[in-house]
């Protein structure tokens, strides 16, 4: 029997579909899109235009297929007919005052962002559904190891349909992956772009130095920005931005990178159990994955913008993740360990003293214990949207 866990962002959905005639639902992959969807607006129809004959039918008369398939609709995959959404246009503005018209579903961002962003301004409510989070998961009564998670990780098939995490990630490598991608780049030789994503799967946590991986792979460093951007507007990675504005030189200003599903990044470095995982000498880069991206899926699931960020001096005095709110920062150092130690807040107490405005600063580590030294709160990982929600930060 299938369980579909409810989704944090249901609220936040429902409030656009309330508000604009049509609801864009991005995201990865298999994150749950379509589940949310029907899910919310069970009475709507369905269309889903990865089928050929739907699609077919769409970019050969999109007037006759809105007919034939009339309002309140669910189109999946919609970017795959880009003029469809100029018809959707028209189909909205006939209707004047009329809200939840469409739900529009999508895992290419920048085909789907560009057609809503031409024919649907004004009208359009988006959001960013990513895979499940530990948050949800606990809300349904699922227990989170870190281990477990890192290797297992969020998928919603992994839960509704109990599919084999090596056999979900080994699927989804080969079959979305490279289909998502080969929409955009042809590629002449698969092997150096698959090395590129096996060597951010290592370095997730480190800073993104494309010159660096160029040498390993024997692809420019250009080109590598370029997979980057391509990965990223597929939603398969979260670039992290740092945190400099009017600091100077003294902070460093290139990227991080993190997979948007930790348990991708653990299947392509070959790890494939809870053992192995702890062992990995990339376990604290893989746990800051997971940490970051619960991070991220809090601030979505609330409709927040993310604003996340990350501060590193030129010394490697690093805090792992802030978030801007108005004016006011908030700090995470993120430990995997599982003991509690007052050593994890020295870079915090450092990033204070060099920079102004930091209203909060937090430890999220490995352990069960909530606790604190002077100020600075000590939070379990699995709590970190709770206590974000504590912060106003969600």
């Amino acid at each position: 029997m299938k369980k579909n866990i409810p989704r944090d962002i249901a609220p936040y959905a429902r409030s656009l579909a309330s508000q604009f005639p049509v609801l864009s639902i991005q995201g990865p992959r298999q994150s749950g899109k379509t589940t949310l969807a029907r899910t919310l607006f069970p009475d709507y129809g369905y269309v889903n235009l990865e089928h050929p004959d739907l699609r077919a039918e769409a970019e050969t008369d999109g007037a006759s297929f809105l007919r034939l398939h009339p309002a309140p609709l669910i189109i999946d995959e919609a970017q795959r007919v880009p003029s469809l959404i100029s018809r959707i246009q028209v189909a909205v503005d006939e209707r004047p005052g009329e809200n939840g018209l469409y739900v529009l579903t999508g895992s290419h961002q920048p085909a789907l962002r560009a057609g809503v962003g031409q024919s649907l301004a004004g009208r359009v409510g988006g959001l960013t559904l990513l895979p499940l989070s530990l948050s949800e998961l606990a809300a349904a009564g699922i227990p989170s190891s870190r281990e477990q998670r890192i290797v297992e990780g969020f998928m919603p098939r992994l839960f509704s349909e109990r599919q084999s995490p090596f056999e979900l990630y080994r699927n989804y490598a080969e079959t979305y992956l490279e289909k998502d991608v080969s929409q955009l780049i042809h590629l002449r030789e698969r092997r150096p772009f698959e090395t590129f994503v096996k060597l951010l799967a290592g370095r997730v946590g480190q800073l993104f130095n494309a010159t660096g991986i160029a040498d390993e792979t024997g692809v420019s460093a250009p080109t590598l920005r370029g997979w980057l951007s391509i990965l990223e507007a597929c939603h398969l990675v979260f670039v992290l931005p740092p945190y400099f504005r009017n600091f100077g030189k003294r902070f460093v200003k290139m990227p991080k990178v993190y997979f948007s599903e930790p348990g991708l990044a653990s299947w392509q470095l070959g790890i494939r159990d809870a053992t192995q995982a702890a062992r990995d000498p990339v376990f604290g880069g893989l746990f800051e994955n997971m940490v970051v991206l619960e991070a991220l899926k809090t601030r979505l699931n609330a409709g927040r913008t993310p604003d996340l960020y990350f501060i590193r001096d030129q010394h490697g005095t690093e805090v792992d993740l802030v978030v801007e709110e108005g004016r006011a920062l908030h700090l995470f150092e993120i430990k995997s360990s599982a003991s509690f130690s007052a050593d994890f807040t020295k870079n915090l107490d450092a990033v204070r003293r060099a920079i102004p405005g930091v209203s909060s600063a937090t430890v999220v580590y490995g352990g069960n214990s909530v606790a604190g030294v002077r100020d600075i709160a000590f939070v379990p990982f699995r709590n970190l949207a709770a206590h974000m929600k504590q912060l106003g930060l969600a």
